[in-house]
């Protein structure tokens, strides 16, 4: 999928759906009572790119991730999503009317260029630098994409951690239950200088120091083996490792693949 075109990036090109969509998101959660504590958004520029480094581990992580930025003078953030999400029939038309950006793993340079145009043109990016959500709900290893970014835009790399809103939405997991509590960490700037790979580990190394303290401040805390899902293991919860986390991945890719390899031979025979 070729990138949508820079020139709808800083032009107000889909603004209004998606403040409209930022506004109703805002009373849905208002009306199921979730309570929502952001610390740090004074880290993310009133004006001018920047790139947002976010951890993932929930289905409603795009729409809470934005939430810092609107605070600052009402900014938008057009996040960075895997084509698939804007060729579904439904997800597609919104993502691409709020000039988010589909990344294309065969052609992901066209994906960097344009998502660099964009912040160079002062936007903030949105990027889930792990790539896929984490479900042990720890860090996982992070992509240097992010980095790379926000040095060639000369714009600031900014982490951010997300703990709750996979109480939300996740794997296997949905609960709308008056009361959630979604906390949202802002971090200070990081240095982009140096080797992309070690700066990818910094950074990767404060998300992770990150959401220990922000878990820290978290008021919850499990009340029964079948609650304590939504808890990294090494914190007493029973959400898979890292490692076992990184095996239940790699089986369902495997599974993935042979269904799409299935469907493929199956077209061909009928075709």
């Amino acid at each position: 999928m070729p990138p949508v075109p820079r020139r709808q990036y800083g032009s107000g090109v889909g603004d209004f759906t998606y403040r409209r969509i930022v506004s109703g998101a805002k009373g849905f959660f208002k009306t199921i009572g979730l309570q929502l504590t952001v610390v740090g958004e004074e880290n993310i520029p009133l004006e001018g790119g920047a790139v947002l480094a976010i951890n993932h581990t929930g289905y409603l992580d795009f729409v809470f991730a934005g939430i810092p930025a609107n605070m600052r003078e009402k900014r938008l953030v057009r996040f960075m999503a895997k084509d698939d999400v804007f060729t579904h029939p439904v997800s597609g038309p919104l993502m691409r009317s709020m000039s988010h950006i589909p990344v294309d793993r065969s052609a992901g340079s066209d994906s960097f260029r344009t998502a660099v145009g964009v912040l160079k043109s002062g936007e903030l990016v949105g990027v889930f630098p792990e790539a896929t959500m984490s479900r042990s709900l720890e860090i996982k290893e992070i992509k240097s994409g992010a980095v790379r970014m926000a040095r060639a835009a000369k714009v600031p790399l900014i982490p951010m951690i997300l703990f709750g809103s996979h109480r939300v939405m996740t794997y296997g997991h949905r609960d709308l239950s008056r009361g959630t509590r979604v906390y949202i960490t802002v971090g200070e700037p990081i240095a982009t200088t140096g080797d992309p790979e070690v700066v990818a580990e910094t950074l990767r190394a404060t998300m992770q120091a990150m959401l220990d303290e922000t878990i820290a401040r978290y008021p919850d805390r499990p009340t029964s083996p079948d609650d304590a899902w939504w808890m990294p293991a090494r914190l007493g919860g029973t959400a898979p490792t890292l490692e076992e986390a990184a095996a239940m991945e790699a089986e369902f890719s495997a599974a993935r693949a042979a269904r799409k390899s299935a469907a493929a031979t199956e077209k061909e025979a009928k075709g």
